[in-house]
């Protein structure tokens, strides 16, 4: 983990590659993103009683739903465009959470604040699909594609854990000077986003070809069928194949990548569970403030271990292998929550649904990057991204709607994962439906 740790910093300072400034992009979003939690976690959770904080958390939930009316069938697209495209919607994003940032810091009181709120997550959500778009760009051939993902994901949790007690801190004096912090934070995110470039092997990578029978149209997944055509060409045939696949009945991507996303969506809905769940039933107990930031501890520490031993697995697991181990250690620490009981249970608990999601999503993410087509990433991961948060927002209004005990709620957690766990060891990889008779649109 240790060699994991000094490779990802090694590649955040190595900023003669272009990897290595895609890490610096993602590292700043993420400091920037820290700041504006920090800044929204004690306006709206903790500085007001736990009656009048449900209220708000469950208006902010619902407002972290729409982000994605937008990113998925507006945003998305745009980004298939082209590379380029990808790339300017990173510094757009990052020049633009700078300036809803601004307004958030002017309107932190006031119902402006819900409308900023929802820009910055906007924002937040293109620069995810976007990002996840560019790294197949951004690394040497002979890369591992989960390694490349779970190198970002550390810096994220690093960027996190050094920013945090920083932010804290600045929140003494005021959540305004949080913000004004973040601005700071984003802008530099921004100038960082305008160096981004193309390895010069990426335009020769070619994912494979999915094989399927009984059908003639060729694969979105199958880049080698429009590998002598320009990108205007490439995004257009692209699309004309998933318009065409659409009316076969068939889906627009593999088994693999819907089999995965919908693995991550369970592990995903339980990490907004266990969030909300104990938060909440803290405040219930009237806990001591250390014990929230024992388990804030415990989570951003998980996720940090989570995306280090990413290359580790990799060496010995496949990333489908990888998915079902996340999925198996969520319900063995949920059953041991439930047996031991007690706060430091939860801690435990805490840590490995850091863990075992964090380790997982790199792996989807190489799933999807390998087997959709560059010129329809854009899509596949707004898709992806809107189908986890989703998810996360569900089991978060669950949690903070219906007040349970803390053994039932573990209990729960391993139950739900257990069945996804079943489902996706012998979830079929191939189509969903069989393609309907007839000949395709023109």
């Amino acid at each position: 983990m240790l060699a994991m740790l000094r490779g990802a910093v090694a590649e955040l300072f190595d900023q003669s590659t272009p990897f290595g400034r895609l890490a610096l992009v993602h590292t700043l979003q993420a400091a920037g993103t820290a700041f504006v939690t920090v800044s929204l976690a004690g306006s709206l959770f903790f500085s007001i009683s736990p009656d009048a904080a449900k209220g708000k958390i469950l208006l902010y939930l619902l407002i972290t739903i729409a982000p994605f009316a937008v990113v998925g069938p507006a945003l998305s697209p745009l980004l298939d465009r082209g590379r380029q495209a990808r790339r300017t919607s990173v510094a757009i994003a990052s020049f633009g959470s700078a300036l809803a940032c601004l307004g958030m810091a002017k309107n932190l009181h006031d119902l402006l604040l819900f409308p900023e709120a929802f820009v910055v997550l906007v924002l937040g959500k293109l620069y995810l699909v976007a990002r996840a778009s560019l790294v197949p760009e951004m690394i040497a051939d002979d890369e591992d594609l989960a390694s490349a993902n779970a190198k970002l994901a550390v810096l994220a949790s690093l960027a996190s854990l050094l920013v945090v007690p920083i932010a804290v801190g600045i929140f003494k004096i005021g959540a305004v000077w949080v913000l004004r912090t973040g601005t700071l934070i984003f802008v530099a995110g921004g100038i960082a986003a305008l160096r981004l470039t193309r390895t010069p092997a990426e335009a020769e990578r070619v994912a494979e070809p999915e094989p399927e029978r009984h059908v003639l149209l060729p694969l979105v997944s199958d880049n080698s069928f429009y590998d002598q055509d320009t990108e205007g060409e490439k995004v257009a045939r692209a699309r004309d194949v998933a318009r065409q696949r659409r009316a076969l009945g068939l889906p627009l991507y593999r088994g693999e990548v819907r089999a995965a996303a919908g693995a991550l969506t369970v592990a995903r809905a339980a990490v907004g569970f266990v969030e909300f769940f104990l938060a909440f039933t803290l405040r219930r107990e009237h806990a001591a403030t250390w014990w929230f930031g024992l388990l804030l501890g415990a989570s951003a520490v998980g996720s940090l271990v989570g995306s280090l031993i990413v290359p580790r697995l990799r060496r010995h697991f496949s990333e489908q292998q990888i998915i079902a181990i996340a999925l198996g250690s969520l319900v063995v620490g949920a059953l041991g929550a439930a047996l031991v009981g007690g706060l430091l249970a939860q801690a435990m608990l805490t840590l490995v649904v850091g863990i075992a999601p964090t380790s997982a999503k790199p792996a989807l993410d190489s799933i999807a990057q390998r087997h959709v087509a560059p010129a329809l990433l854009g899509r596949a991961f707004g898709r992806i991204e809107t189908r986890l948060q989703l998810a996360w927002v569900a089991a978060a209004l669950l949690a903070t709607l219906v007040p349970v005990a803390l053994r039932v709620g573990d209990v729960a957690i391993a139950s739900v994962t257990l069945l996804a766990l079943l489902s996706y060891v012998i979830a079929p990889r191939g189509p969903r439906r069989t393609p309907k008779v007839g000949p395709a649109p023109a």
